[in-house]
């Protein structure tokens, strides 16, 4: 990916806004947590809080980021017939539309918050 058409990453969860899939989602972590449906959460949230290596890649990178629950990404970008995306994944916005920087099935298959950082450097490297 050329960082000079890149605008920002969009990070979009497999999982819904608002109060209640929140707790839904908290909950379902921590008492079936192999069944869970978004490797993204896992991977950069903890049952509580934000993972810690996570937070601090995505606090010192100058990457513009934007993180999205798989409804909010729906209203706000209202994707066309030519956009359907599985979740979670992580979007490329460029000045040509989104770019699939990280697919669903990669972002499943990881197990860490480094794991995640590589990918992203790699993928975003000038």
């Amino acid at each position: 990916m050329n960082n000079k058409t890149l605008q920002k990453l969009i990070f979009i969860y497999n999982a819904d806004s608002g109060f209640g899939s929140t707790l839904l989602g908290t909950a379902h972590k921590i008492f079936s947590p192999g069944t869970y449906k978004c490797n993204l959460c896992d991977i950069t949230f903890g049952a509580f809080t934000e993972n810690r290596r996570w937070k601090k890649f995505r606090e010192g990178t100058d990457l513009s980021m934007e993180f999205l629950h798989k409804d909010e990404f729906q209203k706000r970008y209202a994707p066309g017939p030519g956009h359907r995306f599985s979740f979670p994944i992580v979007l490329a916005a460029t000045a040509n539309g989104f770019e699939v920087l990280v697919k669903t099935q990669e972002l499943n298959a990881l197990g860490q918050a480094g794991e995640l950082i590589e990918l992203i450097e790699d993928r975003t490297a000038v």
